[in-house]
């Protein structure tokens, strides 16, 4: 899938991908979280030990322009959904700063859109966080419907230990 011009392509990565994408997770982790993201060199580890494993249960789309890497969208399908179907989950949707606003992140969610089709699912679901008003805006833009009647649960860091535990 192309943008409207067709210089921006979608495609999925691969473990020959794993530099670029630990680079595009290194730069949404500081795009978020600053100075308290990981190394870029831990990333790359974690993308390569992790994310590009063999069980891992994550695909990645990245979206480019000429072969440079302008962003990303994290997803898996998950079952049962209603309809004997499935649902695509969308994790995480990254565009670096210097692309934003050239309809990267609209490609995207399109190309994930097509790719839930494709792979029979009936819906394609994702989480925004409330203080993200300019991605909360897109979504309204795109036609997205906010979910109003699902509670989002958590379990971190020691709270996750300790229950896993039986604590």
């Amino acid at each position: 899938m192309s943008g409207v011009d067709g210089s921006i392509l979608c495609r999925f990565a691969g473990k020959a991908d794993a530099a670029t994408v630990g680079e595009l997770f290194y730069r949404c982790d500081l795009h978020y979280w600053g100075d308290k993201a990981p190394a870029a060199d831990a990333m790359a580890a974690h993308v390569r030990e992790r994310v590009m494993a063999e069980n891992a249960a994550v695909e990645i789309v990245l979206a480019e322009e000429d072969g440079d890497a302008l962003g990303f969208a994290t997803f898996t399908i998950m079952y049962p959904a209603p309809d004997l179907g499935g649902q695509l989950y969308l994790k995480d949707l990254f565009v670096l700063d210097r692309a934003r606003g050239k309809g990267v992140g609209l490609i995207l969610m399109r190309y994930l859109a097509a790719t839930a089709l494709e792979r029979g699912c009936v819906r394609f679901d994702w989480t925004a966080e409330e203080n993200n008003p300019r991605a909360m805006e897109f979504y309204a833009h795109i036609g997205a419907q906010q979910v109003a009647n699902k509670v989002y649960y958590r379990f971190d860091g020691e709270a996750l230990r300790r229950f896993a535990e039986g604590d």
